[in-house]
């Protein structure tokens, strides 16, 4: 990690090695990028004091005009088509000249209704300051976080789905409420604590007083990929939460030594425990032990949120609930703790016939399969035979380059044995050949036994032990009896475990809120008030492609963002069924035909041909989505960003227009207006009674703006690879 680090300063801060030149004589020296070695002995102190020169040095870079210039040669280099071309050397700000202002590379994008918010959105040279100070304090606090302190859902969830014997949890509620200057003050407060450089606190603090970094506690537009949000967000609530990870650990640590584990295994013994999990301003606590221990360990956590915080907490919306009664909404899914029997059902009878009669299947399949191969071996040697027995009879003699006399023995010995092994499988076969070696033999007599030598009758009681065990066939209802008994005592045995585990075990199951997720789905257009599907008139314009790649986009972020859930299978269905016939109304809508025509023509996987002429299919396949499931170890962005808003194709002649997309030099491009949901709908999304509960959306000022893309970016964009915060959006084009 520190050589990967390294390198990621020294590429994107230091664009060269050599001081940096203007017109004038005035130069600015750029230290030496610092080594993994220096940079991770820096990393073990325990506070950054004045004589870390060369690391001080790096930080006003990472904030200051250093890296608005290097970012400014970055885009020059890489021709980006946002900034207007020019020849003239950039000048370079001089040692003593001060930085410039984050407010003046904010650009205010007013909304387009007269009571609408603006928003203040930072240029492209701003985002990568604010990506650079993020780097920066990572490589700080990072290694002192806290292990509960996530910055994945999935990994959150797939933590708190492995805790065992969940009793009791809770949630804090966190109202909205603004990040305010009380809040910024000991957010700055904090970071003063580990890295001593006053220049960077001062920068930090001018862009929470401009605005470039603004947002709210307690909302659901944090880490969505909306581009209202700032690339120093996460990493500053991770600061801001440290004294809550500090006082969880030190409760845990407090139960933990008050309540050690049993090390007898004899002995079924549950510990008393807490966990928790934090992922930005959301926290989840859970413990195994009594309610007055959560209620104890619940109002420690929120003394530390309001009174070192100054964080208003909902303190009936953070009750103590239980775990094994009682559904807990987190991070945009349902926990609750269940027997194991109910995430690993046992078969029912009617599936066991099912299993029983397949295995059945299969067997006669493969005896099939074997008696095939059988006849085939029986036929081609007969005709080997007859054919050397008409040589043999004309006089023919046969000469060989090579001796096949040991290959021919070892084939034929391999096909002798397994007729013995088959022939004795029979019990008809075994009784007679039993009863044949076995009846009218004298030496059974006592007379006769006496007057032999002992060696003898030995070596016949030998034989006869090996043909009773070998050849004496045993009764058929006796072998089912036996088989039927070890079955049931097997199926006993299963659930005397089963009841034991359910009485003793509980386990945290994982739900998609799937009302939630059909009120989304109604709320977007995709179904009536009836829930059947229906078309979105909106996306007639676009072309039969752009329209399945939209449809796409929503299907596989719903996917990928719910995989780990235990009725994944209702939102497979939600994907495959609304989405699916939704676009297929939609196409048919758009050419004026039926919905039977344009499955047809699309076929129900929606396959569309390229400019080409080759068919490719974007929206996922009914076999693809049932082969889905919990195998995505990657964050996915949730739907939020897709499911709000339409790309809406202009017919504007006009393509010279560069590309908005990061670092892209395209100018083959189209017009796309935005269309935001909430302004179609003309709903305010903090209203929870008309917009659906945990569904961000993206700012109103962006409504009805238009951006020029190129093709592969306006697909990525449809797709969902790509959100609005990869799009230079200060550079909007205003088409009346």
């Amino acid at each position: 990690m520190l050589p990967r680090l390294a390198r990621a300063h020294r590429r994107v801060l230091l664009p060269t090695r050599r001081a940096l030149s203007t017109s004038t004589t005035t130069t600015v020296a750029v230290p030496a990028p610092l080594s993994a070695a220096e940079l991770e002995a820096l990393l073990r102190r325990d506070h950054y004091s004045a004589s870390t020169r060369r690391f001080h040095s790096l930080l006003p870079l990472l904030s200051h005009p250093s890296l608005l210039l290097a970012s400014a040669l970055l885009l020059r280099h890489r021709s980006h088509p946002s900034l207007p071309p020019s020849t003239d050397p950039l000048p370079l700000p001089t040692a003593a000249a001060a930085p410039p202002s984050p407010s003046s590379h904010l650009r205010l994008i007013l909304p387009s209704r007269l009571k609408g918010r603006p928003l203040p959105l930072p240029s492209l040279p701003l985002r990568l300051a604010m990506l650079s100070a993020a780097s920066a304090l990572d490589a700080v606090f990072a290694p002192r976080a806290a292990t509960f302190a996530y910055r994945a859902r999935h990994a959150a969830i797939r933590y708190l789905r492995s805790i065992p014997n969940a009793t009791w949890f809770f949630r804090v509620a966190i109202p909205r409420q603004p990040f305010a200057t009380r809040h910024v003050r000991r957010l700055l407060d904090a970071i003063s604590g580990k890295v001593d450089d006053p220049g960077f606190l001062d920068y930090l603090r001018e862009m929470f007083l401009s605005g470039a970094i603004a947002f709210e506690l307690g909302g659901s537009e944090l880490c969505r990929g909306l581009p209202q949000e700032s690339e120093l967000t996460s990493t500053m609530l991770n600061i801001f939460f440290d004294p809550v990870d500090r006082e969880v650990m030190a409760i845990r640590e407090e139960v933990h030594k008050k309540n050690p584990r049993v090390k007898d295994d004899s002995v079924r013994h549950t510990p008393v425990r807490v966990y928790a999990v934090r992922y930005l301003d959301e926290t989840m606590v859970v413990t195994s032990g009594s309610k007055m221990l959560t209620l104890e360990v619940r109002d420690r956590i929120l003394s530390v949120f309001e009174r070192d915080l100054e964080v208003k907490v909902d303190r009936f919306g953070s009750s103590v609930h239980s775990a094994a009664s009682e559904k807990m909404e987190f991070l945009g899914m349902e926990f609750q703790a269940v027997p194991p029997s109910v995430l690993h059902p046992p078969m029912s009878e009617k599936a066991k016939r099912a299993r029983k009669m397949y295995l059945k299947r299969k067997a006669a399949e493969a005896q099939e399969l074997k008696n095939a191969r059988e006849t085939w071996r029986k036929k081609l040697g007969l005709k080997i035979l007859n054919h050397l027995f008409k040589k043999v009879r004309r006089g023919h003699e046969f000469e060989f380059a090579f001796r096949i006399e040991d290959e021919v023995r070892q084939e034929f010995k391999g096909w002798a044995e397994e007729t013995v092994v088959e022939y004795f499988k029979s019990q008809e076969h075994r009784r007679h050949w039993h009863r044949l070696f076995t009846s009218g033999d004298f030496l059974s007599l006592n007379r006769v036994r006496d007057q032999l030598p002992s060696t003898l009758v030995d070596s016949y009681d030998q034989l006869q032990e090996t043909l009773d065990r070998f050849l004496m066939p045993r009764r058929g209802h006796d072998i089912t009896e036996d088989e039927e008994m070890l079955a049931e005592e097997e199926d006993e045995r299963q659930y005397e475990n089963r009841i034991v585990e359910d009485l003793t075990e509980l386990k945290m199951r994982v739900n998609a809120p799937i009302e939630l997720v059909r009120k989304a789905v109604k709320l977007a257009g995709f179904t009536n008030s009836m829930g059947r599907p229906r078309p979105i008139k909106l996306l007639i314009c676009l072309d039969d492609a752009d329209i399945i790649k939209w449809y796409a986009g929503v299907g596989r972020r719903w996917l990928d963002f719910f995989c780990c859930c235990r009725n994944f299978k209702m939102v497979k269905i939600v994907v495959s069924y609304h989405l699916r016939f939704s676009c297929f109304l939609t196409l048919a809508e758009k050419h004026e035909c039926t919905k039977r025509q344009a499955i047809s023509h699309y076929t129900k996987d929606l396959k569309v041909t390229n400019e080409n002429g080759v068919p490719e299919v974007y929206f996922p396949t009914e076999k693809e989505i049932k082969m889905m499931g919990d195998k995505n170890l990657s964050d996915p962005k949730p739907v939020d960003g897709a499911l709000t808003m339409i790309l809406v194709r202009l017919a504007v002649d006009d393509t010279s227009l560069p590309c908005l997309a990061h670092f892209c030099a395209g100018t083959d491009t189209a017009l796309y207006r935005i269309r935001l949901l909430q302004n179609r709908l003309n709903v305010d999304p903090l209203n929870e009674k008309k917009w659906v509960q945990g569904l961000s959306a993206i700012h109103e000022s962006l409504n009805k703006k238009c951006l020029p893309l190129c093709s592969i970016h306006a697909s990525d964009l449809l797709l969902g690879k790509i959100t609005l915060r990869d799009i230079d959006c200060t550079q909007f084009v205003d088409v009346v």
